[in-house]
């Protein structure tokens, strides 16, 4: 019998190791200091750890972190939801970090996303959208 990776996230301390990464990018973009940090997961998730977020709790967290003042990496740049988003996406997609790389230095140029405007990560989420439309995922 095996066990779908998916209902692993949904018990504490079975957080994905993937989840608990964009968790950590997102605490440091931001410049949360650990007790900051911990105080947010507990009153947004009531967990004092990201380990031991829920799937749904990961998801309410995220939402607490994209709607805050500081959700924008730059002030013109790529926002903080949009980077949720695309990551989102890249998963459904199933891609990897190198074939993701590859595919935005080939079609738009610019590995990095922060370095990404507001209206370039737009146009980068509408092709992602029309690649998973197209192969129907």
């Amino acid at each position: 019998m095996s066990i779908n990776p998916h209902f692993l996230t949904t018990i504490p301390g079975f957080m994905d190791k993937k989840k608990l990464a964009v968790i950590h990018i997102v605490k440091r973009e931001l410049s949360l200091s650990d007790d900051e940090y911990r105080n947010i997961l507990e009153r947004i998730a009531g967990v004092r750890s990201a380990k031991d977020l829920t799937d749904d709790q990961f998801h309410k967290l995220m939402r607490y972190f994209v709607r805050t003042r500081h959700y924008r990496v730059t002030n013109n740049g790529i926002t903080m939801r949009q980077k949720y988003y695309l990551q989102h996406l890249k998963e459904r997609l199933q891609w990897d970090d190198t074939h993701f790389q590859n595919y935005i230095h080939k079609y738009f140029h610019n590995r990095d996303l922060n370095t990404y405007t507001k209206h370039d990560a737009s146009n980068l989420i509408v092709a992602l959208k029309s690649i998973l439309k197209t192969h129907g995922t």
